[in-house]
């Protein structure tokens, strides 16, 4: 057992933190916490060893529940358009350079490390269409210690011929990947991931729908981000009630663990879907105001039950930082609360805090929280610069998050691991 001593934060419920000062964290053998308590007669260990962080914070570690790698070199780039220009113009030239191994092992790279400088030890991610360069991400995470649901894209239309991949092609790759990465409880695993309804034929989403179910895979895609999209979708799949709805019918929408990106425009027989499915809603705050899509109504969706977690979405994102995805929840949720008349209150700092760790967490299993039986995925911070002596535990939290970078973070650690990043 290991015992680590600091100012714990944590969040089991959305509506407020746990907080113990100078308290103690129990980890077990597997890398995963036995107990939080104020001393160590607490935790019924009084002779362990302890490391001793002093004063710094100790809070778990951040999910990214939806993250494009291959576009992590157009980061930044192209903000000036909306969706479906930008994915024209910017988005497929540049995945369809991943088809040259090499190039995508140098970007892969400098993605994981940047994922670790900034405190994310999770990560739902999409790869490409090509085999080998998604099995090289994978290798990545791996070796870096860090967790991954990594897809390999399924797309077979509405898109460069050098993205377009059979669905009998893409379920072959898959299933060499699944063979190599689908060990019970591990850190990497491949996760079912058709880019979204537009770019898959119906032939494809059954390969997708088949395949997560006879492997019990999650799935991963993209769901009502904008309005053109929608309409198009009702032009692909008139059978269907809806862009969710169309996902449900091809196994796609919760018959296994999934996670839909965006939904902007969900409308309430959507949501009811979601809810029924247990669907995950990554919210990707920085993206939909880059490429125009909108805000998503996320009050909304807490109220009715749905989970959310938060995503940076390289590169309609433009931030990799989950710390910044929680200011940006929260500021996007102001402006919706303003729209809405003051109907429906913003997002408080806890609520933010839980998306980013414990909900978007959920999708890993037990993780995002200190509870007993979490995997002990954690951050420790020395924030001695941004605070005056004053402060509360909370107050230097919140200054973190709204002002700290990268180099506040000394020390992290993924399912009980310290974990360095070259």
């Amino acid at each position: 057992m290991k015992v680590y001593k600091a100012h714990i934060i944590f969040t089991r419920q959305r509506d407020r933190f746990e907080v113990v000062e100078n308290g103690f964290v129990a980890v077990d053998s597997n890398g995963r916490v036995c107990g939080v308590g104020s001393s160590l007669e607490a935790l019924g260990c009084p002779d362990a060893e302890v490391t001793d962080f002093g004063n710094r914070l100790l809070i778990p570690a951040m999910n990214d529940v939806h993250v494009h790698a291959a576009q992590y070199h157009n980061q930044g780039m192209a903000m000036d358009l909306e969706l479906l220009p930008w994915l024209d113009n910017y988005t497929f030239p540049e995945e369809s350079r991943f088809a040259d191994t090499d190039y995508a092992e140098r970007i892969y790279r400098r993605f994981v490390r940047q994922l670790w400088r900034v405190g994310t030890m999770r990560a739902v991610v999409f790869a490409t269409v090509h085999t080998e360069g998604t099995r090289r991400l994978m290798e990545l995470f791996r070796e870096a210690g860090m967790g991954a649901m990594v897809g390999k894209v399924a797309m077979d239309r509405n898109c460069p011929s050098s993205l377009q991949e059979s669905a009998d092609d893409w379920a072959d790759g898959m299933e060499r990947l699944i063979a190599d990465y689908d060990a019970p409880d591990a850190l990497v695993r491949p996760i079912v991931t058709p880019r979204f309804i537009p770019s898959c034929t119906p032939r494809m989403l059954r390969a997708c729908g088949e395949m997560a179910s006879r492997h019990g895979l999650p799935v991963q895609s993209h769901l009502s981000e904008n309005l053109s999209e929608i309409k198009l979708v009702r032009q692909l799949e008139p059978e269907s009630e809806g862009y969710g709805d169309a996902y449900r019918r091809y196994g796609l929408f919760g018959q296994t663990p999934t996670v839909m990106a965006h939904c902007v425009w969900s409308d309430a027989t959507e949501r009811r879907l979601m809810r029924e499915g247990d669907v995950l809603v990554a919210h990707c705050p920085t993206s939909n105001l880059n490429v125009s899509s909108g805000m998503a109504p996320i009050r909304t969706y807490l109220d009715e039950g749905i989970r959310v977690g938060l995503g940076s979405d390289i590169s309609g994102g433009h931030d990799l930082s989950i710390f910044r995805m929680m200011v940006y929840a929260i500021e996007v949720s102001k402006m919706v609360y303003q729209q809405q008349g003051q109907k429906m209150p913003f997002l408080t700092l806890s609520e933010a805090f839980w998306m980013g760790t414990k909900s978007g967490g959920s999708f890993f299993g037990r993780v995002g929280s200190f509870e007993p039986g979490f995997d002990f995925d954690a951050l420790v911070i020395d924030d001695h610069d941004l605070y005056p002596d004053e402060y509360t535990i909370l107050q230097r939290l919140e200054r973190l998050i709204y002002l700290g970078d990268d180099r506040h973070i000394t020390h992290r650690f993924c399912r009980g691991v310290e974990v360095f990043c070259n």
